[in-house]
């Protein structure tokens, strides 16, 4: 846990994910006040707006935070200009090289972390010098990798082959699950649908609600070829999955998987038609909460599983 709660000069080792459409500066300055690392989301910002929240997280927190940058958006070049700019101390990487930006990061002084769903790309991230691996497993919501490994089978795995800080994340929003990932290898956690539910997500309130409201099995990986994508099943995701029965072609369907679709969803509020990227740990979040609170329940789940655990041997 130290080795991450120092590395990011945080209270405890909780990363919150830098969702789009959901992970404002009002949502990483909470968890960064209360304790764990804020991200925003700029992968659903322009660069103004993503100046913007970064700016805004500044004055509304004097804790460290975050910014999560999709290297594949068309924007990636300017928000790390951005992040240069405004003195933002940690970014969060994902699909693309961790080779392109970690050495002129670092040179700045700014830890950066890189996503990766599998043991290759984690070790090449630890071949490009980052400071920490996020090993992400399909359990997660929005996009995955293709070899759907589950966060427990994951993170052992990333854990044998690589000695860099590592972060668990898919299908952790709860304290025993946190303790499960550490116990599996990791130093801290990601966690992302979580976050979604709380008061200070930017998502819109009815896809706050139907979080709270699904089950078991409510969720799919779609696409799994083309674009890997966890979503709530609702009429757009069957829409897709018709296309693909059909045959559409992979250019078809990464255009009607478009943002445009994810922004009518998540921060809209259109749960028939738009794209609502969720973890299949939405069967177990029941509430919207304050995220200083999802925090400290996290944090005393946490607490008592290993109080229950601790001294128990096997004879």
């Amino acid at each position: 846990m130290k080795r991450i709660t120092e590395l990011f000069d945080i209270k405890y080792p909780i990363i919150q994910g830098g969702m789009i459409w959901c992970s404002g500066w009002e949502l990483a300055s909470a968890v960064s006040n209360a304790g764990g690392l804020g991200l925003i989301g700029s992968g659903s910002m322009t660069p103004d707006i993503t100046r913007d929240h970064v700016r805004k997280c500044k004055a509304a927190t004097d804790k460290p935070f975050g910014i999560n940058i999709p290297l594949i958006y068309p924007h990636s070049d300017e928000i790390i200009q951005i992040v240069l700019d405004e003195g933002v101390k940690v970014v969060f990487v994902s699909a693309g090289s961790p080779k392109k930006w970690t050495s002129a990061l670092k040179e700045k002084g700014i830890r950066v972390a890189h996503v990766v769903a599998n043991v290759k790309f984690a070790v090449k991230c630890e071949e490009a010098g980052v400071d920490a691996v996020v090993a992400e497993g399909f359990e997660a919501g929005g996009h995955n990798g293709i070899e759907e490994n589950t966060t427990m089978t994951l993170i052992p795995q990333v854990r044998k082959h690589i000695s860099t800080p590592l972060i668990a994340a898919g299908g952790i929003g709860t304290g025993a699950g946190m303790f499960a990932a550490m116990a599996l290898g990791a130093d801290g956690v990601q966690i992302g649908s979580r976050f979604v539910a709380s008061e200070e997500s930017s998502a819109h309130i009815n896809f706050k609600k139907k979080v709270i409201e699904i089950n078991d099995g409510e969720t799919l990986l779609t696409l799994k070829r083309v674009v890997p994508t966890r979503l709530i099943r609702n009429n757009f995701l069957k829409q897709v999955e018709e296309m693909q029965n059909k045959g559409a072609s992979p250019e078809e369907l990464i255009k009607t998987m478009s943002e445009d679709r994810a922004r009518k969803g998540m921060f809209e509020g259109d749960l028939d038609e738009g794209k609502l990227e969720i973890g299949q740990i939405s069967g177990l979040i029941n509430e919207i909460k304050p995220a200083r609170e999802i925090v400290e329940d996290i944090i005393a789940e946490f607490n008592e599983v290993s109080r229950r655990i601790s001294g128990t041997v096997f004879k």
